[in-house]
């Protein structure tokens, strides 16, 4: 199991675990392994840690695998930033050292998460994940990949704001777009049920949360709702993140940095108007109906759970407030 150390691969971990499975996550060095290790096992359920490098295909062999056999390997792996270098490092080179050592290991099965945003491959995150995902499929694995809508934590910055009394930023009217959200522990027990359930290989599964497709706005709509206040929103012209690609653009051809800025904010205007849901390659509109729900975790009720205290966000460097 790689990525283990993110929010979605610990869901997942636990819920291989859950299912009887032995499980072993490769993970970054850190100082302090014996305590890291032990700490870092709890959180997932009881699975075994093993620290070695990821993008380091000797490391990943000899400190990970250790010689041993496997029968599928999952992985949760993700580039952090999104930033070029990053993504083909990680989702791209990382899952294919995954995918040769795996072979090697004997594994018949590899599960991988991936995006649905894929389907629209404009950045160079999304085209890392869907070179990918081409080669995984043409590797002779039986595969399964699913490629899931907005998580929760990437759809919760605002509570902190929207709690102090500002209002919810929207771009434009805040229904540009859609998504049907889904949690971690959803999420993680959806793609451990893909390394067991067959009529699941070989396939590419989208897949969202439970209920209706939900717009920017009625997520702040739900946030006023449950602080018990009148929605105030803020609307934010899609022109404007297009001024800011363009300056930020024609800096980076001198400067590496304001190139990779540029990408970022290609990543904002990339979610502010793209749903996160399935795409109708023949109309090219976004098909709520045709995505998939899974699970029963819904985003306003997690909304409740952070303002009272009963969760934490852990947002990670994929903000985009």
């Amino acid at each position: 199991m790689l990525g283990a150390t993110g929010t979605i691969g610990r869901a997942t971990a636990r819920a291989l675990v859950e299912s009887g499975a032995e499980v072993v996550c490769p993970v970054r060095p850190r100082p302090g392994r014996d305590t890291a290790a032990a700490d870092l096992e709890a959180t997932l359920g009881g699975a075994r840690v093993r620290f070695a490098s990821v993008t380091d295909r000797e490391s990943l062999v000899r400190e990970g695998l250790c010689g041993e056999r496997f029968d599928a390997v999952v992985s949760c792996l993700a580039s952090r930033s999104g930033a070029p270098r990053d993504a083909w490092a990680v989702d791209h080179r990382a899952n294919l050292i995954a995918l040769e050592a795996a072979r090697e290991a004997g594994a018949k099965v590899f599960v991988l998460l991936s995006a649905i945003c894929v389907q629209k491959p404009l950045l160079a995150f999304q085209q890392a994940k869907l070179a990918f995902e081409t080669e995984l499929m043409a590797s002779g694995l039986t595969y399964a990949i699913v490629r899931p809508t907005a998580f929760f934590k990437s759809l919760s910055g605002q509570i902190e704001r929207v709690r102090q009394g500002k209002p919810f930023l929207v771009f434009g009217d805040g229904e540009l777009t859609a998504c049907k959200p889904i949690s971690d522990d959803d999420l993680g027990r959806y793609i451990a049920a893909c390394v067991f359930d067959e009529s699941r290989h070989n396939q590419v599964l989208p897949i969202g949360g439970p209920g209706p497709a939900i717009t920017p706005k009625q997520q702040g709509e739900a946030l006023f709702r449950l602080l018990g206040r009148s929605p105030k929103f803020r609307h934010v012209p899609v022109a404007l993140l297009d001024g800011i690609i363009g300056g930020l653009a024609l800096a980076g051809r001198v400067s590496p940095k304001l190139a990779e800025k540029a990408e970022f904010a290609r990543i904002g205007r990339y979610y502010a108007t793209q749903s996160m849901l399935v795409l109708d390659p023949a109309t090219g509109k976004y098909d709520a109906d045709a995505t998939p729900s899974t699970g029963s975790d819904t985003l306003f009720a997690y909304y409740e759970r952070v303002l009272t205290g009963d969760a934490t966000v852990e947002r990670g460097e994929h903000s985009v407030f």
